[in-house]
């Protein structure tokens, strides 16, 4: 069984956050869901968080700033910026995907995470295949 995959899910909004966190869990993932951006910063500095799931308008510590503040200590984990104004995106934020509210399935949101925990993983997987087969020895 493979292990499961955490994810960090920030939302001020409880009701988004709630349903949210159900969704992922009911598909296998473990959540850690925070209402504020400091909270789940903190949490994110224990390790083992595997993906960010983060609102980008809250109070404090928004979207883009623990984005930022994510990939500054650890650039790889992959992150998914959600707005409901996508008017007002920040392209210079580096989160990986940006999803305006009410402009994607649920099932779409299942898929993006997939697919950039897959890429996150995927590199190692071809580095250990390509790592040289030992060779038998004493083989006629």
């Amino acid at each position: 069984m493979k292990p499961k995959r955490t994810i960090l899910c920030v939302d001020d909004n409880e009701q988004s956050l709630s349903y949210r966190k159900i969704m992922l869990e009911t598909r296998g993932y473990r959540v850690a869901s925070f209402s504020r951006g400091e909270e789940a910063l903190e949490r994110f500095k224990q390790g083992g968080i595997d993906l960010v799931v983060t609102d980008m308008a809250m109070p404090g510590l928004d979207g883009p700033q623990l984005i930022a503040a994510i990939k500054n200590l650890s650039a790889h984990v992959p992150a998914i910026l959600i707005s409901s104004k996508a008017r007002i995106y920040d392209h210079e934020s580096q989160a990986d995907v940006f999803l305006a509210r009410g402009m994607y399935a649920p099932a779409d949101l299942l898929e993006r995470i997939r697919l950039l925990l897959v890429r996150k993983r995927g590199p190692k997987r071809m580095q250990q295949r390509a790592a040289p087969l030992p060779q038998r020895q004493g083989v006629a």
